[in-house]
């Protein structure tokens, strides 16, 4: 049977960041899953505290949807859906195949970068939302390799308030992207059957972190060249034929 595949996006994004690595993984008949974190597309559910332990819940579940239709998963997660992803492989090994994070990666001494930083301050975070516009989003992520049409959408996401409140909640209930005292300390905890797959000029998760990790762990990793935090969007055939030679070595 055909490995059924989970993808979750990061942040500002939407499962609208997945489209040209999809087209180029061709899946056929694959059962795929590509869902949007709550809040991103939509209104917060009523009752989600939109922490960072309430999308891996809520990850964990999605997982366990796919798993029970079609058997183990292969789980691929951006940005802040690589950290989910890492997350349901750390506390429901039995749900997948093999898990792979592309560019964030659960590390003990990454920090954060400077927007995290910001989201992460009380106050100060309210009012960088408050003064990013819509437009000036589009134009940004547009050249830092998004495709365009992507970009806009993304742009569009961001006029729903619930999103913006939801991220400054996440990055808040991780310290700004911290995880060594927590997340991190499970990393032992994962299948083997992982993969990284990195924009070689990521500025917001810098290659070396996963290349630090991919020392430490023995985790495989796959340099993206010519491309950045959004590689998955940008060099799409280039990541679809990692993710394809991945997979296919769980085969033999």
């Amino acid at each position: 049977m055909t490995t059924a595949k989970l993808f979750l996006h990061g942040v500002p994004d939407s499962p609208a960041i997945w489209r040209p690595l999809l087209v180029e993984l061709d899946l056929g008949d694959t059962p795929v899953a590509v869902p949007a974190l709550p809040g991103f597309t939509a209104p917060l559910p009523a009752g989600f505290a939109a922490t960072k332990e309430a999308y891996a819940d809520w990850a964990v579940r999605e997982a366990e949807t796919l798993f029970a239709a079609h058997g183990p998963i292969d789980i691929v997660g951006h940005d802040w859906g690589a950290l989910f992803a890492q997350r349901v492989a750390m506390l429901r090994p039995d749900l997948v195949r093999s898990w792979t994070a592309a560019n964030a990666v659960i590390e003990p001494e990454y920090r954060g970068h400077r927007i995290a930083r910001i989201w992460n301050t009380p106050v100060l975070g309210e009012i960088f939302m408050a003064l990013s516009q819509a437009d000036k989003l589009a134009r940004g992520l547009a050249a830092q390799g998004m495709p365009a049409d992507i970009a806009a959408e993304a742009a569009e996401q961001w006029n729903n308030k619930d999103k913006r409140r939801a991220i400054l909640k996440l990055y808040r209930s991780a310290r700004g992207l911290r995880f060594a005292h927590d997340w991190a300390l499970d990393i032992p905890k994962l299948p083997a059957s992982g993969a990284l797959i990195w924009g070689a000029g990521d500025p917001y998760v810098e290659l070396a972190v996963a290349q630090r990790y991919a020392a430490s762990t023995g985790t495989p990793l796959t340099v993206i060249d010519r491309a950045g935090h959004w590689a998955i969007a940008e060099r799409p055939a280039a990541v679809a034929a990692a993710l394809r030679a991945f997979w296919n070595a769980l085969e033999t």
